[in-house]
Parts: C-alpha cells; sequence; structure tokens
C-alpha cells in the first residue's frame, strides 16, 4: 500500500446490535460485519462476514444507526488465498489481527499473540 490506507470500526444499532469493520483498499472499504465485536484476547476469536464493499465517504458516516468506534490507519503484513494479517493504527492502541476465511462469506477474526 502505497499511502496511508484507512479503516473505521462501526458500532452498528440497525437492524441488530453488531460492528462494522472497513479497510480501505483499491479505492473502496472492504467491509466485515463483527457481531461482537473486535476480539480483546488471543484465545477468542470472533466471527466475521464478508459484507458488500463501501465507497470510501462511508469512513466518516455516522448517524442515528450507526456510529464511529475507532478509526484511524491500517498496515499490512501478509496475504495469502485465505488469511490477512494486518495491524489498526487506532485513536488509543495499534493492534495486530488476522482475518481467516473459513468459507464463503465467513471468516474469523483473530487478534494475533504477537503485538506491535
Amino acid at each position: 500500500m502505497a499511502s496511508q490506507a484507512r479503516f473505521v470500526l462501526h458500532d452498528h444499532r440497525r437492524p441488530s446490535p453488531h460492528f462494522d469493520l472497513r479497510l480501505e483498499e483499491d479505492g473502496v472499504l472492504r467491509s466485515w460485519a463483527v457481531p461482537k465485536g473486535l476480539p480483546d484476547d488471543p484465545a477468542h476469536d470472533r466471527l466475521a462476514i464478508a459484507v458488500d464493499d463501501h465507497e470510501l465517504d462511508h469512513v466518516d458516516f455516522e448517524d442515528e444507526h450507526k456510529s464511529i468506534a475507532d478509526t484511524g490507519t491500517w498496515h499490512e503484513h501478509d496475504r495469502d488465498e485465505r488469511r490477512i494479517v494486518f495491524s489498526l493504527h487506532g485513536r488509543n492502541a495499534v493492534r495486530r489481527f488476522a482475518l481467516i476465511h473459513t468459507g464463503g462469506k465467513q471468516w474469523l477474526l483473530h487478534l494475533t499473540k504477537e503485538q506491535p
């Protein structure tokens, strides 16, 4: 990634409470719905469901049903057809995660043991 790619974590309250993780890539925001939010312990992975890409202007979008839980930039460390390892440089911390593709639209979001 040549420039600082952005990310946003939306706290989305409709149709049911969940979070949306959006990573800027190739002119869009790649997006995953994460029902229980980002993991805070490497022993507890979270389901992440791939959803449609969003336009870049969604990076700072908020309304009565959606607020920004965290935002900043992200950096990719490694990628193959089944896994993306990346760091989120958020408002208060830098944390390293892996998205692991388990089939179809389903992924696991894993907080790595190795942290920056």
